[in-house]
């Protein structure tokens, strides 16, 4: 198997902290994602203790490295959230987050899952992606 690490210049640097971006499979075009979070290039937290506004960078975070390979939310085939202290009262926030993310474009599949805690205690929300660039 041939496969590609990616890690766009646009987001913050992975490789220091033990993982890639992204790993492009070229044998069957699968890019697997890197579960995302509310970082931006510099490190920095962003929308702070709202799960919304997190859920907003995390999806822009996505939407950069299905960009490095020149596909968009439509070559999304699943997602998979982690939520910290989840409630279902947070899909209220999410929920247009996602919607705004795929546009008009139906959504791949979700699952939600509620976490005790994340990487950093900042973090509210994280996701993981699988995308086809076939």
């Amino acid at each position: 198997m041939t496969s590609t690490r990616i890690n766009p210049e646009t987001l913050y640097p992975s490789v220091q902290y033990g993982f890639s971006h992204a790993t492009l499979d070229e044998a069957t075009g699968t890019l697997h994602l890197s579960g995302q979070v509310a970082w931006d290039k510099d490190y920095n937290v962003v929308g702070g203790s709202d799960v919304g506004l997190q859920a907003r960078q995390v999806l822009a975070n996505i939407k950069e490295v299905l960009a490095s390979q020149g596909v968009g939310p439509e070559a999304v085939l699943r997602l998979r959230t982690f939520i910290v202290n989840y409630d279902v009262s947070m899909l209220g926030a999410i929920g247009p987050e996602l919607g705004a993310f795929y546009g008009d474009v139906v959504p791949a599949s979700n699952t939600v899952v509620g976490v005790s805690a994340l990487a950093m205690p900042e973090f509210l929300i994280e996701i993981e992606a699988i995308a086809t660039v076939k």
